[in-house]
């Protein structure tokens, strides 16, 4: 079997999260660890794998096909730049970047070298949204009229030691919401307009603690979103699609689209339809479907090792991510605004 030399740049706990499925993955290898921290290299002297300080130092001694990009978010650009001038392909952690301008500078690199980038918005990889997909483009829904996806979760106390966290860039919207505009935008299209409203009422940091927003595709469909993590709530992809086995498991949905043939929810995938003539007065119908459980970082990664052999096309590119991350910061400017905010698409 062929083997992909993957090398993992940051040794946070997203980092952590892709050493450890490379690590049990057949047909991945892990070439090695670049991290400038203490903990970073004791890491990788407990595993066993090579340990550099700096990513370039990295990239030159290891040798890797492909490297995961793990780092905080101002990283994200200049060290998947750095990966490929060297023609190493680049997963890079979502958000692909704090702005939309640096995201632009990682598309216009992708193209001109022709090396492939996979932004890491991990959830297209679950298979519940990939059924979703199918569904949706198999036209049992009709023409999407709207969705609706919530994520609310109380983060505790201790979560906000680190300072960054209470400051503009390190609240929900950037770091939670994006996961449920990548789904949507996956599921349901291009988001073309966005209004929002962002409040900071409950913790007073200088970061938004709730926001709600409305949003509409490109092909007329719209959408709502609600977001707080200082809510006591179930409503959470995290807890009710069992991506992760940290959060406690809840049996609800997190997202809901609705069309003119049918509706679907997720993550449970039930699909309500009429058997007959479509009219209020009539019994709807719910038609269960299942989903492969299956790791979606995992499923990542051996998309990720699928591409750099040139065998698939990347599922979120960086031009995916771009548009994701564009998307994500209309919420935040229409919120400060008072106004809608057009994304070009």
């Amino acid at each position: 079997m062929h083997t992909v030399r993957l090398l993992v740049i940051g040794a946070g706990a997203i980092g952590r999260t892709h050493i450890d499925r490379i690590q049990r993955t057949p047909g991945l290898t892990l070439a090695g660890i670049a991290d400038p921290s203490d903990a970073g290299r004791q890491l990788a002297e407990s595993l066993g794998v090579d340990w550099a300080p700096d990513h370039l130092g990295a990239l030159e001694r290891f040798q890797p096909q492909g490297a995961v990009v793990a780092t905080p978010n101002p990283a994200h650009v200049p060290m998947a730049l750095d990966c490929l001038a060297r023609g190493v392909a680049a997963l890079v952690e979502k958000p692909v970047a704090d702005a939309v301008a640096e995201a632009q500078q990682l598309v216009d690199a992708q193209a001109t070298t022709g090396v492939p980038v996979l932004v890491g918005h991990h959830r297209r990889h679950n298979p519940i949204n990939r059924q979703a997909r199918e569904t949706i483009a198999s036209g049992r829904l009709g023409r999407i009229v709207g969705a609706n996806a919530m994520a609310c979760f109380y983060k505790p106390q201790g979560y906000f030691d680190m300072a960054w966290r209470r400051e503009p860039g390190g609240g929900p919207v950037l770091i939670n919401l994006i996961h449920e505009i990548d789904m949507l935008r996956f599921l349901c299209g291009e988001i073309t307009q966005v209004q929002a409203l962002a409040s900071n009422a409950v913790r007073g940091f200088a970061v938004e603690d709730t926001a709600g927003a409305l949003l509409r595709f490109a092909s007329g469909a719209l959408g709502t979103l609600l977001l707080s993590d200082t809510a006591v709530a179930p409503w959470c992809w995290d807890f009710c699609a069992s991506e992760q086995d940290q959060y406690p498991r809840q049996d609800l949905n997190t997202l809901f689209i609705a069309g003119t043939e049918g509706s679907l929810s997720l993550p449970d995938l039930s699909l309500w339809h009429y058997e007959g003539e479509r009219h209020w007065h009539h019994p709807i119908t719910r038609e269960q479907r299942t989903a492969l459980k299956a790791d979606p970082y995992t499923r990542q990664l051996l998309h990720f090792a699928a591409v750099i052999c040139g065998e698939e096309a990347p599922l979120c590119s960086a031009l995916d991510g771009l548009r994701t991350l564009q998307a994500t910061r209309a919420v935040l400017d229409a919120a400060a605004s008072g106004t809608a905010v057009s994304c070009t698409v």
